[in-house]
């Protein structure tokens, strides 16, 4: 007979026994995700039996979205519910590529301005593990064309995308939409949507604080979403000085309301852009014409090596029908169907708009060689319309700062696919004015009476405020600086009212040809500043007139090139020479004309009657003289320019791009004539005491060691340009490979002749000269120094605009060495002579004292 408490308890047992039998096993559920490339996502959810609910399994709709969410519907649809914020994601979205641009909205004093970019990626949405949605950021770098091939897969497999966020689903719709909570990422301070580390550590900020961070409105469209937050980060106390600090790749800024309040706070503005999912066609890179360019590395199961694809960025602009089409092929202008339109930032003073907004319609002209009319153009921004904002990174913009920074500049947002430029947010600072006054003064004082005073009429200033602004548009169509297009006008066109006239002064806008300091006040000439030129109206010709009936970009640089060949290749206004070139002495920045030596002739002599003039056309009642100081320094600062000019043709080496079915060579030596050239204008206008800049009516007021010291400054600085051992080693190697290139020993030789001319004479070497003729020979000496090295930093090969240099060689196993031995000797023999003949006492103990350390250098012993 069984007790009644052991029947209760077997009976409990057998119960739990069944219940644990019948309770469902956990199976794991598979989520899988299968991504097209510029396409939508499949997702696809694989379960062996019933689970366990997860810890974050979505709510129901309701639960999240209730019925107090403020909705609006965009790209996301946007839920507001009290505190926070919820995206609507809906599958489709799921794999297309969206760029994210983030830009300050409000700054603190010192840290940057308002609408300036701070941020640019490409992100994708996709679902993750159970529940979850990844962010993933998005790298081009490494891509295959074809998704079906194998190759796919081994690409794929070595370059996965970093997850950059987890999302939890908060819940799902019936429709698929994911819905997530956005709040604490756009109120965070993840990198793909804040400020880099490099900002960072510029304004010493140190940690986000969280309590003082957060979203403060969203708000969504067709094809964008634009997120602004408000973010507050702790800002780390400068540390007290007991010394010279160690020199930093970054210089920190310490922001002033940080220090007071140990936080800095700032708005940014994201906005998240929709790529197109299909991205434009390229229009590949060609060196020949300058264009900012993307690309990345392509894995083809049919090519038997990798490709390095580049193509040029540019904007999209196609017919609005076939119709259309139909008519530019026949050779009618038409309108795009999306023009490019740039809006006035309504902080820009009044009296500048019409300036900034001419500079934008000045391209219409090039556009109209294009095929296009009316494609471009500026607008005022309608304050009014609450639809827009200057932050909604769909609308390009000319923003105006209120900075002393003396600059503008003109980038813009292309999609990484494609090179399709998707928006640009041109930054003007409002001091840029301040540096055109400074270069129009001094480049064009001689002969354009307007530019005679400290503060220029309105129309002057708004005519520069123009051609900046048309500079600045360029680059944001895509173009790079093009520094070789002012080579191709002979220096004394520059000089005929007629062909300047006809043609400004240099072949394009994107040019640093700032105004024309050439022109003589005789000349009669008048048009002085730059504007849209035949090299910029080709090349927006080349980049954008449409190619019909053609199957690929492949296809369509076999016509561009064509183009270039049948238009561009025997017009030297055309041309291309390189952006940023370190030895071609055609391609350089600030310069004028053929000929640096005949331009910067003429600009001295228009400096000359500058200098005496600028204490009448700088003097104001009741005003010190830092007006007088910088107009001085701004005629020196020219004059250095022109000295750098013509160094820059000694060691000089050609680069011309090309093609294989081009004759010629890419690399050419500057010709010899044109060496000798250069390093007689040295001779002349620096070599000889340039005695006219020290005027004693200027340098009285304005600073006190404008003499001897200043002078050699001046001479030290271009002599240690001619001694770079880079530029002597080329001259070595063109001498080797080039009949009557200019040598070394000619560099040597006429620089010797002119520096010591006084030697054949026994002439009296005044304070000027006899501290040129110290500095030349310890150059010389310092050669004969074993620690002079030439080549690449660091023992590393380098490769520069498609010259490969070797690591460091000692300087004793190259004939630097031997010809500054050379040289050092016959100066020996030269200046013992000459020494003995002097009845100067002053340049008899400089003479011997040259004599004593050459001897010493020759024979350290």
């Amino acid at each position: 007979m069984i007790k009644r408490s052991t029947f209760f308890l077997s009976l409990c047992v057998l119960l739990a026994l069944f219940a644990s039998c019948q309770k469902p096993k956990t199976v794991a559920t598979t989520v899988t995700t299968t991504v097209k490339p510029g396409g939508t996502a499949t997702t696809t959810i694989a379960a062996g039996g019933a689970a366990e609910k997860p810890k974050n399994e979505p709510k129901p709709y309701g639960e999240v979205i209730t019925k107090k969410a403020k909705t609006t519907k965009g790209l996301f649809t946007v839920h507001k519910v009290d505190d926070k914020f919820y995206f609507e994601i809906p599958d489709s979205l799921l794999g297309r590529e969206i760029m994210a641009v983030t830009r300050f909205v409000r700054t603190p004093t010192g840290g940057g301005y308002g609408g300036e970019q701070i941020n640019e990626q490409v992100l994708r949405f996709e679902k993750g593990s159970t529940y979850k949605i990844f962010m993933r950021a998005i790298q081009y770098i490494n891509v295959s064309p074809d998704s079906a091939a194998p190759m796919y897969k081994a690409v794929r497999n070595s370059n996965v995308d970093p997850i950059a966020q987890a999302f939890d689903i908060k819940a799902l719709r019936k429709d698929s939409s994911s819905v997530i909570d956005v709040t604490d990422f756009f109120a965070g301070d993840n990198p793909v949507i804040s400020l880099s580390n490099n900002v960072k550590n510029r304004y010493k900020l140190s940690g986000l604080q969280a309590d003082r961070s957060y979203v403060q409105s969203i708000r969504t469209y067709p094809i964008n979403t634009e997120i602004r937050a408000v973010k507050t980060y702790g800002v780390t106390p400068p540390t007290p000085s007991f010394g010279p600090a160690a020199p930093s790749p970054i210089p920190s800024v310490t922001l002033p309301g940080g220090v007071a309040a140990g936080v800095a706070t700032m708005e940014v503005n994201t906005s998240m852009i929709l790529l197109p999912r299909e991205p434009m066609k390229k229009r590949m890179f060609d060196p020949r014409i300058g264009y900012f360019a993307a690309g990345y590395t392509v894995y083809d199961e049919n090519s038997q090596r990798t490709d390095d694809q580049t193509y040029a960025v540019h904007w999209r602009l196609e017919p609005k029908n076939a119709e259309d089409a139909a008519r530019q092929q026949r050779g009618e202008l038409i309108e795009p169907a999306k023009p490019i339109v740039y809006y006035i930032d309504p902080a820009t003073p009044a009296k500048w708009r019409p300036y900034l907004i001419q500079g934008v319609n000045d391209w219409q002209v090039a556009f109209e060689q294009a095929g296009w009319k009316n494609a471009i153009r500026a607008e005022l921004f309608p304050e009014k319309d609450s639809t827009m904002s200057l932050e909604d990174a769909r609308f390009s913009a000319i923003r105006y700062f209120a900075s002393d920074i003396e600059n503008a500049y003109g980038p813009n947002v292309s999609d990484p696919r494609s090179g399709e430029i998707l928006e640009s947010h041109i930054g003007w600072y409002h001091n840029v004015m301040k540096l055109l006054h400074k270069w129009y003064q001094t480049q064009t004082g001689a002969v354009d009476p307007r530019a005679r005073k400290n503060k220029f009429d309105d129309e002057l200033m708004g005519q520069l405020v123009r051609t900046v602004s048309s500079h600045e548009v360029g680059h944001t169509l895509g173009l790079r600086h093009n520094h070789g297009a002012s080579h191709a006008t002979p220096v004394e066109k520059l000089r005929d009212p007629k062909w300047t006239a006809a043609n400004g002064h240099t072949s394009s806008i994107m040019d640093y040809a700032r105004f024309n300091y050439v022109a003589q006040p005789e000349d009669g000439v008048t048009d002085l500043l730059p504007r849209i030129g035949d090299y910029d109206k080709w090349a927006i010709e080349w980049a954008y007139k449409p190619i019909y009936g053609s199957k690929d970009a492949e296809s369509d640089k076999k016509i561009l090139n064509k183009w270039y060949l049948d238009k561009a290749e025997k017009n030297e206004r055309l041309h291309f020479l390189t952006e940023v070139h370190p030895y071609d002495p055609r391609s350089q920045s600030e310069d004028l004309g053929d000929n640096a030596m005949l331009a910067s002739e003429y600009g001295i002599k228009n400096l000359q009657r500058i200098v005496p003039n600028l204490p009448e056309w700088t003097k104001e009642e009741a005003a010190d003289y830092d007006q007088l100081k910088e107009s001085y320094d701004e005629v020196v600062i020219q004059f250095r320019r022109y000295m750098g000019h013509v160094t820059k043709y000694v060691g000089g080496v050609e680069e011309t791009p090309k093609t294989y079915d081009q004759e010629g060579v890419v690399f050419k030596p500057t010709a010899a004539a044109l060496q000798s050239q250069a390093v007689a204008f040295l001779q002349k206008q620096l070599f000889t005491t340039p005695t006219w800049l020290l005027d004693q009516r200027i340098i009285n007021r304005i600073r006190p060691d404008v003499g001897v010291d200043f002078i050699r400054t001046l001479q030290e600085s271009t002599l240690n340009s001619l001694f770079n051992e880079d530029r002597l080693q080329r001259l070595i190697e063109s001498a080797s490979q080039t009949p009557g290139a200019y040598s070394i020993d000619q560099l040597f030789t006429d620089l010797k002749t002119g520096i010591f001319s006084e030697l054949p004479r026994r002439s009296a070497i005044d304070p000027y000269r006899r501290d040129l003729q110290k500095m030349y020979v310890e150059k010389l000496i310092s050669i004969l120094t074993p620690t002079l090295q030439l080549g690449g930093a660091g023992g590393q090969r380098f490769t520069l605009s498609g010259i490969t240099f070797a690591p460091p060689v000692n300087a004793k196993y190259t004939d630097i060495f031997s010809e500054a031995r050379g040289q050092l000797n016959e100066l020996k023999t030269e200046i013992a002579s000459a020494a003995n003949g002097t009845s100067d006492k002053m340049t008899k103990y400089h003479l011997q004292d040259l004599l004593f350390r050459i001897t010493k250098a020759l024979d350290p012993k």
